[in-house]
């Protein structure tokens, strides 16, 4: 009746990665998890139920991260992946490639692209609305709808950013309630990326 000291199971190496020494998983390690999973898979002692991994801005990944995801893709354990960008054409990191939305066409072509829609004014004011609710702010109807029209020539996280500069601008007023005419003083005060990359072409890179 001697104490096990490890073994083939799986359980077994989980808790050989749960010691204080282990402070990485190595290549060795993940590939004897990986047989032991797809083992206990054609055994029907384990049913395997792909995760999801979501990354956003996927332009910004680098042509290696891209070559990393490629083989881990091919992997009978690789788990469902989804990614996001709001780009174009645009170069791959890394190269100087061109590419749509800045991912290698190899890769491309092993998704499924969905086409999404702009948000509306009044998708927009519920979105605020709800927002504004989860964060205690208080603000007028009126107040929300110049936002939806203030998110619908800039975007949708540009007018999430000005609830909390409207919120103050209605305290330094004595009130806890979002007015109409506090939305557009801060509508004066702050530009969106776009209204600032207009302002910087016409002042030829500076801002006056």
């Amino acid at each position: 009746n001697a104490k096990p000291q490890g073994g083939q199971d799986i359980m077994s190496m989980m808790g050989q990665l749960a010691k204080p020494k282990k402070t990485e998983i190595t290549e060795k390690l993940r590939l004897e998890i990986n047989r032991v999973v797809n083992r206990y898979i054609d055994q029907g002692i384990a049913e395997l139920v792909p995760g999801v991994l979501f990354i956003d801005e996927v332009h910004m990944l680098d042509i290696e991260c891209f070559t990393f995801l490629n083989r881990a893709l091919e992997s009978t354990l690789s788990p469902i992946v989804v990614f996001a960008t709001n780009r174009g054409i645009c170069t791959i990191r890394g190269t100087d490639v061109l590419s749509p939305h800045g991912v290698p066409v190899d890769l491309l072509d092993r998704m499924l692209i969905i086409r999404t829609m702009p948000y509306s004014i009044e998708e927009m004011v519920q979105i605020l609305s709800i927002r504004a609710e989860t964060e205690s702010i208080n603000i007028q109807i009126d107040a929300l709808q110049s936002l939806g029209e203030i998110g619908a020539r800039t975007s949708l996280r540009y007018v999430v950013q000005m609830l909390t500069p409207a919120r103050i601008i209605a305290q330094s007023a004595g009130r806890e309630e979002i007015l109409d005419v506090d939305i557009e003083e801060i509508d004066e005060l702050f530009f969106d990326a776009k209204a600032s990359a207009r302002l910087l072409a016409q002042s030829e890179g500076y801002l006056s």
